[in-house]
């Protein structure tokens, strides 16, 4: 069926007045609640992507939309020129639930990165006594931690550092999973190792059983900030609170971001102990709109939605029968099923596109990695019932397209 009139001005719009830095798949979505998302002409799609794992409480959750427009209506905005009553409650409930001293409140998940790269940084020169300016951190290849021009500059993607040198520098890039490379690699003015736990958009890469715990060990030996980027593994999305969980270590530095904001509004923040958020003193580093009082109550309202409905250990049930009814897939083009919890990527021989493009079709919304995986990764609100549905649609299609 093609495409309607109205989703056709929609996206000729779009496309004649808006930049082209994304390549969307051609639905139109105008509603969506729960997992289901609908395009302007009311056909029904599963959204299987999750906006990015950012609505992993389901779009338009009941609890946050009730606490975001009861913020709405009191205040909105006083920028941290003054206290507000939210922002309390906020480090509250990510300090009783992560177990941190401190957390540092952004907007972006990149703000984020670009937080904990300048408090490693500060750390490095005023509590490890690293020359000044002479700090390193440590990143992997095939990393993706944002697109601002710092964080391009630790990237190994040439897309995304074509054309927007000159680069920050001060990084160093490791093979991520290999631990000798890691080992290598650590000098005396290494101030941190930022990793993701595993690789969400180079592919939903699960680096080597240990890998994560062999690093922090290495980290606390030569007195360096394992620095752990939870913004789309975190908050349920691996079946833990944490993907860093999965191998029992305790980062030095957690980021956060997406699923934050439960899909309402962009909300990350920095958590770490009183000696490394100590480091910023009144005026060292800032954000108008970061812990404002509306990013606050939706923030606690998220989370306390993770809790109260068990969403954490639902993804990790669920992620396991998804894969299994993957796995159990027999054809040519699928060269193998990897993830944990409800992240899944399913790598193909071949391009994936394709294969997107034909579940939208069938009322599967979910997009290509990497040019040949595809990421499954839908709100943990998911049920049991839903999954084996999709399930049914990915495997039509894989037959189709063979």
């Amino acid at each position: 069926m093609g495409k309607t009139s109205k989703t056709r001005s929609l996206i000729a719009l779009e496309e004649k007045f808006g930049a082209h830095n994304y390549h969307p798949l051609d639905v139109v979505i105008q509603k969506a609640r729960g997992v289901w998302v609908y395009d302007v002409d009311g056909k029904k799609y599963l959204d299987c992507l999750a906006a990015y794992s950012a609505v992993n409480q389901g779009h338009c959750h009941p609890k946050i939309t009730e606490a975001f427009v009861k913020q709405a209506k009191r205040v909105t905005l006083t920028s941290r020129a003054f206290r507000n009553d939210q922002l309390p409650l906020l480090y509250k409930a990510l300090h009783d639930m992560t177990g941190y001293d401190m957390s540092l409140p952004m907007n972006s998940g990149a703000e984020a990165v670009e937080t904990a790269v300048k408090a490693a940084r500060k750390w490095g020169y005023k509590v490890k006594g690293i020359p000044e300016n002479q700090a390193e951190i440590i990143c992997c290849s095939d990393n993706f931690h944002g697109r601002t021009t710092t964080i391009v500059s630790f990237s190994t993607d040439t897309q995304y550092r074509d054309g927007f040198g000159p680069f920050t520098p001060g990084f160093r890039i490791v093979k991520y999973g290999d631990i000798e490379d890691l080992r290598r690699n650590i000098t005396p003015n290494t101030a941190a190792f930022l990793v993701e736990p595993i690789q969400g958009e180079s592919g939903i890469v699960v680096p080597p059983e240990g890998y994560l715990r062999e690093a922090a060990a290495l980290c606390k030996e030569n007195n360096v900030l394992l620095i752990v980027d939870e913004i789309q593994s975190g908050l349920g999305r691996t079946g833990k609170l944490f993907a860093f969980e999965h191998e029992n270590v305790r980062p030095d530095m957690v980021i956060i971001g997406k699923a934050l904001g439960g899909g309402f509004y962009p909300v990350s923040a920095v958590l770490a102990s009183k000696e490394i958020l100590g480091v910023f003193h009144p005026g060292d580093h800032g954000s108008t709109f970061g812990g404002n009082p509306l990013a606050a109550a939706v923030a606690v309202a998220a989370l306390r939605v993770l809790v109260k409905e068990k969403l954490i250990a639902r993804s990790k049930t669920l992620g396991q029968y998804f894969m299994e009814q993957l796995r159990a897939m027999k054809n040519p083009h699928i060269v193998t099923v990897r993830g944990r919890g409800l992240w899944i990527g399913l790598v193909l021989d071949t391009k994936a596109r394709p294969y997107c493009e034909a579940l939208m079709k069938r009322g599967v919304l979910c997009k290509e990695t990497h040019e040949n995986v595809i990421r499954f990764a839908p709100p943990l609100v998911i049920k049991k019932s839903e999954v084996k549905w999709v399930c049914k649609q990915i495997a039509s299609v894989m037959k189709e397209l063979s």
